[in-house]
């Protein structure tokens, strides 16, 4: 059951009954060994109690020994109560395991305000605990999964010069997805040995790239958490500067395409946009011209529908807030050029755009004409079902 996952990880799943019966809704992944941490969280301000104990745990000790998470309460705006019912979870899972309760990372999911269930917290960890060692990366991903269509996973080894390593990541998230570091929880793991701060570090680039690139409905919860666990339990050390660029250049490859299923799972999405902003005065204006793209309702809308409404992208493009000449910017949608030097071309296109906008991805490319600065961004459509999902969330 463990294959998947990298060596001196096992992980185990149990049935709490949080929110639907019958099905995992707790799960853990304990490390053998004392792994080395990293983690980025939400930028909201209204911090839930598992990110605050996370973020205290990566400034106190940078490891950990287990993550535990859960979904159907997402203990949020819960204040000191939902503090104490947090480390109250450690507890139980280390009196049963023998770790350190501040050695588990707790990750929670599901609705803001609501307190986690205690009482069925004390009747499944036994379960939990038990079962540990009897799931592997799809097991344990499920156990946290809300609207989430399918379990988002995926594993890649990576040879150093010492052997090769592997990589697993597990990620939840289909609504509430625009990482400002989405509702996202994601764990990485690794069996390869390295130091503390060059894994922080890549571990921050990666997830630049990659988590901090994708936007289903630009909302940023108050959950998003990201961590990473390298426990050296292979034996293969990353520690010239060759093979750490090589084990960053892995994990930020999985964890794009980790983050791609995201925006795939988007809650009722149908397509992915695919959006490339160049010729930016500069890479923090190519970032804000894609994203505004990227957020807009109306240009979801009309790529859900299969409209090629360019005038939608252009205008978003206009509103961003990045500095540029109107008159120098160019866009093309699915190929076609649209929109050059300020003026529309091409209209003859329609037909063809028509068809082209039936795929699953759909590219649109945004030169702004006026520097090297360049981002990329993905982002869901919208549709019909992202409504009925999200206006009976809670029932």
């Amino acid at each position: 059951m463990q294959d998947d996952l990298p060596k001196g990880f096992r992980a185990g799943a149990a049935a709490a009954n949080f929110k639907k019966a019958g099905r995992d809704d707790l799960g853990i992944i304990v490390s053998d060994t004392t792994a080395v941490l990293a983690g980025m969280f939400t930028q909201n301000l209204f911090k839930a109690a598992p990110v605050l104990v996370c973020q205290e745990i990566l400034a106190s000790r940078g490891t950990a020994r287990a993550v535990l998470a859960n979904s159907g309460q997402a203990n949020a705006c819960t204040g000191d109560e939902g503090l104490a019912n947090c480390r109250a979870t450690q507890a139980m899972v280390a009196g049963l395991t023998g770790l350190e309760a501040d050695e588990i990372l707790p990750l929670s999911t599901g609705v803001v305000g609501a307190h986690l269930k205690m009482d069925l917290w004390l009747d499944a960890v036994p379960k939990l605990v038990s079962n540990i060692g009897t799931r592997d990366a799809e097991g344990f991903t499920r156990a946290f999964m809300t609207t989430d269509a399918f379990p988002k996973f995926s594993m890649r080894e990576v040879t150093l010069a010492g052997g090769t390593a592997r990589l697993t990541v597990m990620a939840k998230g289909a609504g509430m997805i625009c990482p400002n570091m989405a509702t996202m929880l994601c764990v990485a793991l690794t069996d390869a040995k390295v130091a503390r701060d060059p894994w922080q570090a890549m571990f921050g680039r990666a997830v630049e790239k990659t988590f901090n690139r994708v936007s289903v409905d630009g909302d940023t919860s108050t959950n998003d958490t990201i961590l990473g666990l390298a426990n050296g339990a292979s034996g293969v050390a990353a520690e010239s500067a060759a093979d750490l660029a090589l084990l960053e250049e892995a994990l930020t490859d999985i964890l794009g395409t980790v983050s791609h299923m995201l925006v795939m799972d988007g809650e009722g999405a149908s397509k992915v946009i695919h959006i490339t902003v160049t010729g930016a005065a500069s890479d923090d204006d190519a970032r804000t011209v894609a994203r505004s793209v990227g957020h807009s309702q109306l240009v979801k809308t009309a790529i859900y529908g299969g409209d090629a409404n360019w005038g939608r992208i252009v205008t978003a493009v206009g509103y961003s807030g990045a500095k540029f000449d109107p008159s120098r910017v160019s866009m093309k949608l699915c190929g076609i050029e649209r929109f050059r030097l300020g003026c529309p071309v091409n209209e003859d296109k329609e037909d063809a755009l028509a068809e082209l906008l039936k795929a699953k991805d759909v590219q649109v490319e945004i030169d702004l004409g006026g520097g090297s600065g360049f981002y990329n961004f993905q982002a869901s459509d919208l549709g019909h079902e992202y409504v009925t999902l999200n206006s009976d969330y809670r029932s």
